[in-house]
């Protein structure tokens, strides 16, 4: 192939040579054109880093052309509306549709097949309940005995991701459209923006194992700078990420391309650098120490509502939580669970696809916990996984939540298009890069709306399949509303699916089995 395309190009050379000086100087053009694919041969053939190249010269440029239009053409010409991912083409276009107000029907009929594995149903009433007569802006009071200044949230909220992941302008719409919603924005863990300040939503301030935001400069925990920035107004909660569904275990990546000097400034690090958040807290050491420090962060803001974030990993590991929370006679005010389908600007593949409990399992075990340890009243607990729907939203409180967030689908919200650029800073819709070039895309004053929108039709939605139920309050909804198919010929609820723990469960000398390992293996001064 080396020597063919040698003398292929010599002739091609030479051909066209004499075509521009005998026929006509038009030629010149294609010979132009052969002496820019030999300088291009040539290169290929005298690089050592890709084999195909060196061997094909020109023609093996064609694999990588392909490989990067791949993705592309799979989204918009092979996948059908329910088989792409991470999400796919129907609940995309449910997004697209309800941001911009328009039509979001279905036209004749469903594409799932409902005798297949998974699927799952509500079960409705013969006699639902009337709309117009139910609440259409449900919300939750998050704050314990301890929280001084509890909050109103919506039952659907921003979920977390930072300045730095998302751009100044996906930012501030986000922001905006939870103002004008009025809905929380979770800042993720990048630390807490003027961005994020600007347009006046409702904050949930996060607090990752970096502390960006609330940190010395050595990186550790400062109590100072913390109650400083927790007691900005727009503040209402505080929450502390244990761990994200999408990389348990890893922390966080900044890469050097989006760190520029702004980011750099708000989480006091070095810019144009590749910033790590670590895997590990380094404010605390066990179970009981954890839960110190929330009534420590709880303190310092003044009685905001603080909790904290985890994707269910080591099931002793929460139970001793609870122990702790028991025996010190403390509490968060609630408790995030993320799920192992949760998303993120970049993971290793390992740790997206094999790390961290999924979302339905997560959830049902938290609050299986929170029950049975008889703490439940205490907690408020939040689920954030893949929640797209206002079915998403009725399975996940169904199971067990007081509310749920969503991050993907305020992306979408924004107009991504699930190009899967995240991590390389070349998002093409301005949202996941900080490329200014590109970012311009995105005008705030249209998207902040759009986010609004999609709020309030998701809400909607939600309601109506409540009223569907027969129920007038989504807190009478219960696993046994649910079901799922487990076999062609078999179907069972979500209640027998995740069994429901009673009250005290947990405290009893004969503990249910299937907890009784890891119970037995929990010690609040440990985490295993």
């Amino acid at each position: 192939m080396r020597n063919g395309f040698v003398i292929s190009a010599v002739i091609g050379l030479l051909l066209s040579f004499l075509l521009s000086f005998y026929v006509s100087p038009w030629w010149y053009l294609l010979f132009a054109l052969v002496v820019f694919l030999f300088v291009l041969g040539l290169v290929d053939m005298n690089q050592t880093k890709h084999s195909i190249m060196r061997t094909y010269p020109v023609f093996g440029r064609m694999r990588y052309w392909m490989e990067a239009l791949r993705p592309k053409m799979y989204q918009y010409f092979v996948e059908s509306d329910i088989d792409g991912r991470p999400i796919n083409r129907v609940d995309r276009s449910t997004i697209y549709q309800r941001a911009k107000k328009e039509t979001d029907t279905m036209p004749f009929g469903t594409q799932l097949d409902v005798y297949e594995e998974g699927y799952e149903w509500m079960s409705h009433s013969i006699a639902p309940k009337d709309f117009n007569k139910l609440d259409h802006s449900p919300r939750v009071l998050i704050g314990n005995k301890d929280c001084h200044k509890p909050y109103s949230a919506s039952i659907f909220n921003v979920s977390a991701m930072s300045f730095g992941s998302l751009s100044s302008n996906a930012i501030r719409a986000l922001n905006a459209g939870a103002k004008i919603g009025g809905f929380a924005h979770n800042t993720g863990e990048g630390g807490m923006s003027r961005h994020h300040l600007e347009e006046g939503g409702d904050i949930i301030w996060q607090i990752g194992t970096g502390y960006f935001g609330a940190r010395d400069e050595n990186g550790n925990f400062s109590p100072e700078v913390f109650a400083r920035n927790a007691a900005t107004p727009q503040v209402k909660m505080i929450e502390l990420k244990l761990s994200q569904g999408a990389k348990p275990g890893h922390g966080g990546i900044l890469p050097a391309k989006k760190n520029t000097p702004e980011i750099a400034a708000i989480r006091h690090v070095k810019p144009h650098t590749t910033v790590y958040s670590p895997p590990y807290h380094t404010a605390f050491n066990s179970p009981r120490e954890l839960v110190q420090f929330i009534a420590q962060m709880r303190k310092l803001s003044g009685g905001k509502p603080v909790g904290f974030k985890l994707c269910i990993g080591r099931k002793s590991e929460f139970i001793a939580i609870c122990k702790a929370m028991i025996e010190l006679d403390s509490y968060p005010d609630f408790i995030t669970v993320d799920g192992g389908e949760g998303g993120t600007g970049a993971a290793p593949q390992e740790f997206s696809n094999h790390v961290g409990a999924p979302l339905l399992d997560g959830l049902a075990f938290v609050h299986n916990m929170l029950v049975g340890f008889n703490i439940r009243q205490h907690i408020r607990i939040i689920a954030s996984g893949k929640i797209l729907s206002g079915f998403h939203m009725l399975r996940a409180i169904a199971l067990g939540a007081d509310a749920c967030n969503s991050a993907r689908a305020m992306m979408m919200a924004l107009g991504c298009i699930q190009a899967l650029q995240c991590h390389t800073n070349k998002c093409p819709t301005g949202v996941a890069t900080q490329d200014p070039s590109l970012t311009v895309g995105l005008v705030v004053a249209d998207k902040k709306q759009r986010v609004a929108n999609y709020h309030e039709d998701t809400i909607k939605t939600f309601i109506e399949l409540m009223g569907a139920a027969g129920i007038d309050d989504y807190k009478k909804l219960t696993r046994s509303h649910i079901y799922r198919r487990v076999f062609m010929n078999e179907v069972r609820t979500l209640e027998d699916i995740f069994p429901s723990l009673q009250p005290g469960d947990m405290l009893k000398s004969e503990l249910p089995s299937r907890y009784a390992q890891d119970t037995q293996a929990a010690d609040p001064d440990r985490w295993y």
